[in-house]
């Protein structure tokens, strides 16, 4: 897999595949491009040039300055790769982080992107969400091996209806290393300190940040059982753009593995319209 230089040094690695349309695609917080394996295969059936990358400080990418994990510079290299690929336009597929680096961009460099869409995220961001953020961040997970990891997310994550024993163990893999001395995981865990750390400031008023949206084609996707976006949230989200193409996918939590039928149904027509 390929990999891009920041202006810092950090080397970021990404993915790049298929032809058509440019699309980048943007995970969660601590995840890697592996959030999209399984939305992948349909998103290049519809046509689209899919772009995966790893922030900084996760998956494959470098560790770095952990005063550079921040959705402004998490930003800013997902536009340094655009450029190094000779993309001046592409649609951004934000999952959770990913969603809040997209509003970011549109709010930066509007002129950048074709259209946004947003997997379980939105502009605030329930407390019970974030407190499970808080209890998990920069800690590797109490289990000895993957096959343990997956039967203990199968059973906690109850919310998550229907999903087969190799998802959940494809997902673990993706996210945590095996050792010797147990489950490892794939990012830096100074992350936590540049989220939740003392110096970090008051979390800011981000609908501006979502109004800065307008006139963009626009999906909005929301797991119906979701700890992070709330109900009320989707539903504003919904009324500021009546236009957007949304639903809730049933069954999930945050995050959707976005190849359900309604997250599929959604991005289709999301496509469409760019």
């Amino acid at each position: 897999m390929p990999k891009v230089t920041a202006a810092d040094g950090t080397r970021l690695h990404y993915a790049d595949e298929g032809t058509g349309l440019p699309l980048l695609a943007l995970s969660g917080l601590t995840r890697n491009l592996h959030d999209f394996d399984h939305v992948a295969p349909h998103l290049l059936a519809l046509g689209v040039r899919l772009i995966r990358m790893d922030y900084r400080g996760r998956g494959q990418s470098d560790h770095a300055d952990p005063a550079t994990y921040t959705v402004k510079h998490e930003a800013q290299d997902a536009l340094m790769l655009l450029d190094h690929l000779q993309i001046d336009k592409a649609a951004v597929l934000g999952t959770s982080r990913g969603g809040m680096i997209a509003m970011m961009l549109a709010a930066t460099a509007k002129h950048r992107l074709l259209g946004v869409a947003l997997n379980d995220i939105g502009p605030e961001l329930s407390t019970a969400g974030l407190s499970v953020i808080k209890d998990y961040l920069g800690r590797n997970p109490p289990h000895a091996t993957h096959e343990e990891a997956a039967r203990f997310r199968a059973q906690a994550w109850s919310h998550f209806k229907g999903v087969p024993h190799d998802r959940w163990l494809a997902e673990v893999r993706h996210h945590y290393d095996e050792t010797p001395e147990g489950l490892v995981i794939r990012y830096d865990a100074k992350l936590r300190d540049a989220v939740f750390g003392s110096n970090v400031d008051p979390a800011p008023d981000l609908w501006p940040l979502f109004d800065a949206l307008d006139g963009l084609p626009l999906a909005l996707l929301r797991g119906d059982a979701s700890d992070l976006l709330s109900p009320v949230t989707f539903d504003e989200m919904r009324n500021r753009r009546p236009d957007a193409h949304a639903a809730e996918v049933l069954g999930r939590g945050h995050v959707p593995f976005l190849d359900e039928p309604e997250a599929l149904a959604v991005l289709k027509d999301w496509i469409a319209d760019l």
